[in-house]
């Protein structure tokens, strides 16, 4: 008991508001204070915290500026050993540069009526898009997640008006307050956020798969395909020919996506990515002046 007492002293020295309960039933209770005492990280809680503050000019969360000091306050902290440890740290965070930041008042928004299970209302402008000459109307989204995604951010859930789930990007909402009515909890499809947002940029409304695939094989050694190939299928026939299996949002897409390898390409299956490739040849064929 004694050194638990000494240990509570410390404690209140070093800024932390401990609660104190007397009685056979009673104990000692962290508080919340106005302001932020010292925290205490081991050595691994330490570089994790610096690791995570160096990549977080990559979320475009708009906190590149408050990272970059909230680093060097805990550098100027950290044992000289620790110090060192965190100058070899180069990282760096490929984003999509000033166009893709958003306001971080507009993320915690999103977010707290997410966790709320409010819905929101919004006005919304598709990045890249110009100023419509009439105004849109208000957008209504019952939030059920934030994403980032290659330095981008996304809000996932219902769209009451259309009844279906739908991503809006961040960067292009402006959330009107205040938000709207509590609404019942929905499970994102396939009970995985990540997953539902991945099937959604493949132009897939089910599975996280690729809704046009197909099968062909590559005047190319395995070596020179496997590393553009992905999580797709590749096998060596040969020293020169690989069987590539891949997909893409459409057969289009995908015929062009073949292309890219720049090599003789055998179409093994289905019928539909040999009909692509062929009207991908008479589109080539016109922008060249010969067809």
């Amino acid at each position: 008991e004694r050194t638990v007492r000494r240990d509570i002293d410390r404690l209140r020295e070093l800024g932390y508001r401990v609660q104190e309960i007397k009685g056979p039933d009673g104990g000692y209770r962290l508080e919340a204070g106005s302001q932020m005492p010292p925290l205490l990280f081991d050595e691994e809680q330490a570089v994790a915290l610096a690791v995570a503050l160096r990549i977080a000019v990559g979320t475009g969360a708009g906190i590149e500026e408050a990272a970059a000091r909230a680093l060097a306050t805990v550098r100027q902290v950290l044992p000289s050993r620790l110090r060192q440890r965190v100058d070899t740290l180069k990282i760096s965070a490929a984003g999509h540069g000033a166009e893709a930041q958003v306001d971080t008042e507009i993320l915690l928004t999103l977010s707290a009526a997410a966790r709320a299970g409010e819905e929101l209302r919004f006005d919304y402008r598709p990045p890249g898009r110009t100023e419509d000459a009439e105004p849109r109307p208000t957008r209504r989204v019952q939030p059920h997640h934030l994403v980032v995604r290659a330095g981008r951010w996304y809000v996932a859930g219902w769209d009451p008006d259309r009844g279906d789930w739908r991503t809006f990007r961040v960067d292009g909402m402006t959330p009107r307050v205040p938000t709207g009515p509590q609404v019942a909890p929905r499970e994102v499809p396939g009970g995985d956020v990540t997953a539902f947002l991945s099937a959604r940029f493949k132009g897939s409304e089910g599975a996280d798969a690729w809704p046009c695939r197909g099968e062909v094989i590559l005047g190319l050694p395995v070596a020179e395909v496997a590393p553009f190939a992905d999580e797709d299928g590749v096998e060596a026939l040969g020293t020169d020919r690989t069987r590539l299996t891949t997909g893409s949002w459409s057969w289009a897409a995908l015929a062009a996506a073949l292309a890219r390898f720049d090599t003789e390409i055998e179409v093994i299956a289905p019928p539909e990515l040999r009909t692509a490739f062929a009207e991908l040849s008479r589109r080539a064929g016109r922008a060249a002046g010969t067809g």
